[in-house]
């Protein structure tokens, strides 16, 4: 359970009573955990990943962008949610990581709805073409360039168009006065960044380590 700061026992009734990942999901969560070791904390909730499709499925969005994709369970749960012709980019700079990913949408049967793009994120958004506008995004990256990825995925959303970015309360962290590490005040200048932009209407939501929902307006 990654919502460290929930009571363990109502974490454990949260992920009883939400629907269970498919055989798929579960295979690809061991698997990672497997080669991943430590690492293997990157990947999504089970959780997020039904929440990721509902998202997908609740706004009919047809083009879905993912900024870090790791190894493929939070890809893999957003194409799930995609409607006929919808697609999905995924962006991310590990040709190892995405290498599984790539054997389990052969899996869950969603490859001919994935296109992955590999390179550095800031460099590879730029090159999304700019009369497509992006209406579901979901950024679960390298925290220190959060603030890059939103600048860019903001000039690109269609207005209505939402959002999702991961890990934003941090083991929570950015509400313990007494964390003063890099990585958290990083973290907390990305949430101050969101809230004060005038431009979108945003809701912070204690999914796993916190995901934060954008919606331009």
């Amino acid at each position: 359970m990654k919502a460290t700061y929930l009571d363990p026992a109502v974490g454990q009734y949260l992920l009883a009573h939400t629907t269970r990942p498919d055989d798929v999901l579960d295979a690809l969560a061991l698997e990672t955990r497997e080669v991943a070791g430590d690492r293997a904390g990157m990947q999504i909730s089970p959780d997020q990943g039904r929440f990721l499709t509902m998202i997908a499925q609740l706004s009919g969005a047809e083009n879905v962008v993912e900024v870090g994709t790791f190894t493929g369970y939070s890809s893999i749960c957003l194409a799930r949610g995609l409607r006929p012709g919808a697609t999905l980019t995924c962006f991310d700079i590990s040709e190892e990581w995405t290498a599984i990913a790539r054997r389990y949408w052969e899996k869950a049967g969603v490859t001919g709805r994935v296109t992955l793009r590999l390179g550095p994120a800031a460099e590879r958004l730029r090159e999304l073409p700019a009369d497509r506008p992006v209406d579901l995004a979901f950024v679960d990256a390298d925290k220190g360039n959060y603030p890059v990825y939103y600048e860019i995925l903001m000039s690109r959303l269609a207005p209505g168009g939402l959002l999702l970015v991961d890990n934003t309360l941090w083991k929570g962290r950015v509400a313990d006065p007494t964390a003063d590490d890099a990585a958290t005040r990083g973290i907390r200048e990305f949430n101050d960044l969101v809230a004060a932009d005038g431009r979108v209407t945003s809701l912070m939501l204690p999914i796993a380590d916190g995901l934060t929902m954008i919606r331009k307006n």
